[in-house]
């Protein structure tokens, strides 16, 4: 019952980092119809730019929660603007090559200016140690990780649902075409949802700093689970992507407590079955599959 509780603490801080680059992935997907494979990229980066903020500004953890979203929101808006509004009229695939090639450079760069070594980034300040629950031995930063996580997406779930521009968000998400017909201007939209989407990219990276290694590398493993994840909660659903980070997250850590080596494996198991249930996704409308 230990290790349960604790490969179940373990696979919701996991998760976490899922939720939000998932969320971020399935709202650009809503609104723009853009497969955007540069998400692991941009993940990657804002882990790396928390661990250069802290080296040359010494600018910690948690300024690095507000600065490195907000500085990945406007990589997003310049991305967008300078290349993917260029390509959203042609086959989706176009973008989806733009994103890759954008990953492929992204990571170059990386390694050459950083090497493949991975960069250093301690448990902020208050955050380290564990804590013990009677026979539980739990880390006090997982338990912090899994909960910002949740309260963030909780955030931005009252965000789409109770504002009006978030509704008109969530609105393009579902169905930008009706939306357009009934006069909603979508295309005003699309920048700073795109910047909104790569920011939780970011925001995920910031809080994966302290508990995974840091590396030019870090994100191809990561883009990966996240398709899994959008074609689990299904494609274009935001309370679907949520759902399935945090569900995956947890299937990995069963899986690397009882299984090993099959921890990855058993996610696309997990893919494979709802795919073959419900090709739509768990949360998925049957028109997108």
């Amino acid at each position: 019952m230990t290790q349960f509780l604790q490969y179940t603490l373990q696979g919701l801080a996991a998760g976490g980092f899922y939720a939000l680059a998932a969320l971020g992935l399935a709202v650009i997907f809503g609104v723009l119809g853009v497969v955007n494979f540069s998400h692991g990229a941009c993940y990657m980066l804002g882990a790396m730019i928390s661990a250069l903020l802290l080296e040359h500004f010494s600018l910690g953890f948690w300024p690095a929660l507000v600065i490195v979203p907000v500085i990945m929101f406007f990589v997003g808006v310049l991305v967008e603007r300078l290349l993917v509004q260029w390509l959203l009229r042609l086959d989706p695939l176009y973008n989806f090559l733009l994103t890759f090639g954008l990953t492929l450079l992204t990571v170059d760069i990386m390694k050459r200016q950083f090497g493949v070594s991975s960069l250093k980034y301690e448990v902020p300040a208050g955050l380290g140690g564990r804590i013990s629950l009677g026979s539980v031995d739990l880390s006090i930063y997982q338990l912090f990780a899994a909960a910002f996580a949740v309260v963030i997406c909780l955030l931005v779930w009252v965000g789409l649902t109770k504002t009006r521009v978030g509704m008109i968000v969530r609105a393009a998400t579902e169905d930008a075409e009706r939306s357009r017909a009934l006069g909603i201007n979508v295309a005003r939209w699309v920048t700073p949802v795109f910047g909104f989407g790569i920011a939780l990219a970011g925001l995920a990276g910031v809080l994966a700093a302290p508990y995974r290694a840091i590396n030019a590398d870090m994100g191809s493993n990561f883009i990966i689970i996240l398709f899994a994840i959008v074609v689990i909660g299904g494609l274009g659903s935001i309370l679907g992507a949520v759902v399935a980070g945090f569900l995956v997250g947890l299937v990995e850590a069963y899986g690397q407590g009882y299984y090993g080596q099959l921890s990855q494996v058993l996610i696309f198991v997990l893919m494979a079955a709802v795919v073959l249930v419900r090709p739509a996704g768990l949360f998925g409308r049957e028109e997108a599959a």
